[in-house]
């Protein structure tokens, strides 16, 4: 029964220590506070708080539904896991090779659709500012979608150790979201702390890592497929 409960708690942490670095990487909290910084400007120290906190919760149940249903909507209308691992990595690894190619076009991009927000409008419209443009698209858009739902493909059958992966990966999602709040609350400190270089530092060490996790999550589909295919040639 021990066995079984090691098992299972390896499990789980196996699923933080794959979630975390890639939800970290695509959603790059330090890169997105710089955005942040600039996009409230205009904002008081305490509006900027409130949307600080706003956004992080608002990425975390963006980050859970995605890990917790996007496979299984998937799986609804016929997809079989492995095809939505080697998609999904594929997904993965062709945003990661975009943020490190040209991470510029990407901040440009991302706070493009940020300043759609109307500097004018008043702390009650807050909640909705926090939600659209700060969170979507810039926090957690498309590719951090993909990428909850990539590793949510992971995921073993059924029974206990079902429960301890998305604990795990629901633990990554807290914990990245977590971050979010600390860097946007610190988001004026960070902008004269890292500077121009120093995002674009941050933004292709991220990158290159998320890379990685994308061809690791192709392989956990691929390796299968290849394997079936051999086995029934034989």
């Amino acid at each position: 029964m021990s066995l079984i409960a090691n098992g299972s708690l390896r499990i789980g942490i196996d699923a933080l220590l794959l979630g975390f670095p890639a939800l970290f990487s695509i959603v790059n909290p330090l890169g997105g506070a710089i955005i942040f910084n600039e996009v409230t400007a205009d904002r008081t120290h305490g509006e900027r708080l409130i949307l600080a906190r706003r956004v992080a919760l608002n990425a975390t149940l963006v980050m859970l539904v995605s890990l917790w249903g996007g496979t299984y909507i998937l799986s609804f209308f016929g997809i079989t896991l492995n095809a939505l691992r080697l998609a999904g990595g594929l997904v993965v690894a062709a945003r990661a090779y975009q943020m490190l190619t040209a991470p510029e076009i990407q901040d440009a991009r991302k706070q493009a659709q940020a300043e759609t927000a109307s500097p004018t409008l008043s702390l009650p419209k807050i909640a909705t500012i926090a939600f659209f443009p700060l969170t979507l698209p810039l926090t957690t858009g498309p590719g951090t979608i993909a990428v909850a739902i990539a590793l949510g493909t992971q995921r073993p059958v059924y029974g206990t150790s079902l429960l301890w992966f998305f604990a795990g990966l629901s633990l990554a999602a807290i914990a990245t979201a977590a971050l979010i709040w600390i860097a946007y609350s610190l988001s004026d400190r960070l902008g004269s702390l890292l500077g121009e270089t120093g995002r674009h530092i941050v933004a292709r060490l991220a990158a290159f890592l998320l890379l990685g996790i994308g061809v690791q999550i192709m392989l956990s589909g691929a390796v299968p497929v290849l394997h079936q295919a051999l086995v029934s040639r034989s």
